[in-house]
């Protein structure tokens, strides 16, 4: 009997302790999902708080690598081949977006980059489609709202962008420099 007390009182202190997350159609449930995320060290998963831009480029990174790493394969001669495939392969056998997001993430010390301040949330200040969550610290976080209404973070759209630039670069690169390779390997007798 003792014992079905101790666990009633445990269970209705839980549920009076519980605080959910705010949703994450607000900037700040968008804000806190993402520093679970850093505190858990699950990149992966911060991927639904980026803005639509920075998701898109990511999968434009894998999509150029996965055709560059294929006509490297099939084309380039070595060592050529072997240093391309693996510059490229990381990105191309990533299952999705969110895989080259936690790439760039982990490469490029973004983690460092949050942890500075992901202190509590001082006050939020919402103009239209774009947000400052401002921490007790007073950094400044920028969010944007996306098109489902969720928030998405927007401090690594511009590298992002810039990734998915380079990387149809290489592609253009890669694809004329095996068009070569080809035509040289058809001249051979």
């Amino acid at each position: 009997m003792i014992g079905l007390v101790g666990v009633g009182a445990v269970g209705v202190a839980a549920a009076l302790l519980y605080k959910p997350f705010p949703p994450d159609r607000t900037p700040e449930g968008a804000y806190m999902r993402i520093a679970r995320t850093v505190a858990d060290d699950t990149p992966a998963l911060a991927f639904a708080y980026l803005e639509t831009e920075a998701q898109w480029a990511c999968f434009s990174v894998r999509d150029a690598r996965a055709k560059a790493a294929a006509r490297v394969a099939a084309s380039y001669p070595e060592p050529q081949r072997a240093e391309l495939l693996a510059q490229y392969e990381r990105f191309a056998r990533a299952p999705d977006g969110a895989d080259v997001f936690a790439i760039y993430y982990r490469e490029r010390g973004w983690s460092r980059r949050l942890r500075k301040d992901l202190s509590g949330i001082a006050r939020v200040e919402i103009e239209a489609d774009r947000a400052s969550v401002v921490t007790a610290r007073g950094s400044r976080y920028p969010f944007r709202r996306r098109d489902n209404g969720i928030w998405g973070l927007t401090i690594f759209t511009a590298e992002l962008e810039a990734e998915a630039d380079r990387a149809r670069k290489d592609l253009g690169i890669v694809e004329a420099a095996a068009d070569d390779y080809d035509k040289l390997a058809k001249q051979r007798p």
